[in-house]
């Protein structure tokens, strides 16, 4: 057993839940914010305001022609693969093998193919890991290990994974739908609380494929840990906090939360008003890619989800019944009010009485 051990400490390949729960995680949401999502707005660009050479087809494969922005998205399996690979140490020969692996995970993977990407490509990389220089034909024995484990693994289980997130995601869609007070708060408290902490929101909603009314209040939650965070703290941080927090990340505030946790209280407060506003009232959607249901404010990629559902629904959102609307006033006032408006004044108003009983104490949310 020690061997054992020592072997797989040699390798860097000792499982763990931040390596497997964050650290691939996250960088499987990068691999698809890298293809699907760019793809997705670029895609969106072109038709809607007439840009010729994002409506270009670029290359032809078996007779498909491909934009700049569907070359992008036909590409979120290999990148994502190759993001947690790369997040795991992979080396590169392993890295490279992930390609094909990821490309025909997320393919019979269906709706659920990111989740059954997460899944294959970590066991193809630590399986490529561990037999990487290990003899002397590694070139041959390291990219053959790699590509057996993945493509047999996804052959076995990609299609259940992907079939049992898709299932899990419609049930959610469908309680939102349902109750859609209630799951507007679960799911936004759920969804925004993962956005803060060091798991990846994004990846969780592109797993799920969250669409319609849930991404709509996955959205709200997110937007109030951002919005709210960046606001709450301004006096702190001022307006370089604001811009970090509120267009980055409110993950810079996890070593505040771990040192007084009360400072979260706000933001997750604000969630339970606005996911339930979002669904409830404005009845707001996410019809975009679900990957941007969980990306709150960051780059503006919530927001930007939200109009290209308008325009153009995604395939998982067709699925689902949605379909292309013209926006109007009412529409945007309420994208505009969700996103960045009631996070950024209820949050800080919440604060308030937080900071008077001494929970929050100056310089707690200082970065």
């Amino acid at each position: 057993m020690e061997k054992i051990k020592a072997f797989l400490i040699k390798k860097d390949a000792v499982p763990s839940l931040r390596r497997y729960g964050i650290d691939a995680m996250a960088a499987m949401a990068q691999g698809l914010f890298c293809t699907l999502l760019l793809g997705t707005i670029l895609n969106t660009l072109g038709h809607q305001l007439g840009i010729g050479f994002l409506n270009r087809e670029w290359v032809c494969i078996a007779g498909k022609g491909f934009t700049i922005g569907a070359i992008a998205c036909a590409m979120a399996g290999p990148a994502m693969a190759v993001a947690i690979g790369n997040a795991l140490k992979a080396p590169g020969m392993v890295l490279f093998t992930l390609v094909p692996v990821g490309y025909a995970t997320n393919a019979l993977g269906g709706a659920g193919g990111p989740f059954a990407v997460y899944v294959v490509a970590i066991l193809a990389a630590e399986a490529g890991k561990l037999v990487s220089k290990e003899t002397r034909i590694d070139i041959l024995v390291t990219p053959l290990v790699t590509l057996l484990t993945g493509l047999l693994l996804a052959g076995w289980i990609a299609a259940p994974i992907g079939a049992g997130a898709s299932s899990l995601g419609r049930i959610i869609m469908w309680g939102t739908q349902l109750q859609p007070f209630l799951m507007g708060i679960l799911v936004a408290v759920v969804v925004g609380i993962a956005l803060t902490l060091p798991i990846s929101s994004a990846a969780i909603c592109a797993g799920l494929g969250l669409t319609g009314l849930a991404g709509g209040a996955a959205l709200a939650g997110c937007c109030a840990q951002m919005v709210g965070f960046a606001t709450m703290s301004f006096r702190e941080n001022r307006w370089g906090g604001l811009v970090s927090q509120g267009i980055g990340t409110s993950m810079l505030q996890m070593g505040n939360i771990v040192r007084n946790p009360r400072i979260a209280l706000p933001p997750i407060l604000t969630s339970v008003i606005t996911g339930p506003l979002a669904t409830c009232l404005f009845h707001l959607e996410m019809n975009g890619e679900a990957v941007n249901s969980g990306m709150g404010t960051c780059g503006l990629c919530g927001p930007i989800g939200v109009w290209t559902g308008w325009v153009e629904p995604s395939a998982s959102a067709l699925a689902a019944g949605a379909q292309a609307i013209v926006p109007g006033a009412f529409e945007w006032t309420s994208l505009l009010l969700v996103s960045v408006v009631l996070p950024a004044l209820i949050c800080p108003l919440i604060a308030l009485p937080l900071r008077r009983i001494g929970w929050i104490r100056p310089g707690d949310m200082k970065l």
